[in-house]
């Protein structure tokens, strides 16, 4: 026991000459700081990144061993320690056996764009939006084949939380699959409209306010209102499909682009949703061409 609080001293004393010599100027300090977030940073995230996996487990498995073996070290428990000191030495190699496809997997999205995300960066947003665009126009075109109607509302600047929670959320990646299975008649969300928001599908079955202008024709229905009323008080880009018809229209600022084609769909939703992001894109370029 005593032993034990002997080399507690001891490193208690090395950890105190150690911060004594860490600061000798401003540098090492503001050094130190950066070393410090970075550790935290990289914590935080490789917590994240293994929430809800068999490998959260296995680290509190390692700290519980780590802080038993300190604790039998201390108290002077030897054939305890020893056990616990030759587990942990040789069980590292047991464990890596163990873990095999975890550890292939984590090595894997070391290797691919999927290292973007865990440190929250996207590689190029514009192409993933574009991307979402090429769903959606791939859902309407088979909406429309089938004359299914359907409503799909795609959020831009004005937050669309208040018609998001009238309906039943979803937060699931786009599909053109998802899509066109959510409109599917005698289904429990065809009904109502579909809000892509954060590129995500956010919420299904989500209610419309109508639009109840008089010059708007008496032939559109509902789903058709409700696309204007929308698109009037928001900056959202909203697609229908008609049931009557199979024709796909595209509602903004109110007004109403009728029987719109799959190309000149992509073309409205990229002209709309895309350039903000290559605008932002070519004023950093310049930016920088400035500062240079």
């Amino acid at each position: 026991m005593l032993k034990g609080l002997e080399m507690l001293s001891i490193k208690e004393g090395d950890i105190t000459n150690y911060i004594n010599t860490l600061f000798n100027s401003p540098y090492d300090l503001v050094m130190f700081i950066i070393d410090i977030t970075l550790v935290i940073l990289l914590a935080v995230k490789f917590l994240q990144f293994v929430k809800g996996t068999r490998a959260l487990q296995l680290l509190k498995g390692i700290l519980f061993l780590i802080i038993a073996t300190m604790l039998t070290s201390l108290l002077d428990l030897k054939i305890l320690n020893f056990i616990l000191t030759s587990f942990m030495t040789y069980g590292v190699i047991l464990l890596i056996v163990m873990f095999q496809p975890e550890l292939r997997r984590a090595l894997e999205q070391l290797g691919s764009n999927k290292i973007n995300r865990f440190f929250g960066i996207e590689q190029d947003i514009a192409a993933k939006a574009k991307e979402n665009i090429y769903k959606i126009a791939i859902a309407a075109v088979e909406l429309s084949k089938t004359k299914t109607g359907a409503l799909i509302v795609l959020e831009r600047d004005i937050k669309l939380k208040d018609i998001i929670d009238t309906g039943v959320l979803i937060g699931a990646e786009i599909s053109p699959q998802l899509l066109v299975n959510i409109f599917q008649p005698n289904t429990p969300l065809h009904d109502g409209a579909v809000v892509i928001s954060e590129s995500k599908i956010m919420a299904a079955a989500c209610m419309l306010p109508l639009a109840n202008d008089k010059n708007i024709s008496k032939s559109l229905g509902t789903r058709h209102r409700s696309a204007l009323g929308i698109s009037k008080e928001s900056d959202s880009i909203v697609v229908v499909v008609s049931e009557e018809t199979g024709k796909i229209s595209v509602a903004k600022n109110g007004t109403l682009i009728a029987d719109v084609k799959e190309e000149a769909l992509k073309q409205i939703l990229i002209k709309n949703l895309v350039p903000k992001v290559e605008e932002k894109k070519k004023w950093g370029k310049k930016k920088k061409e400035k500062e240079i």
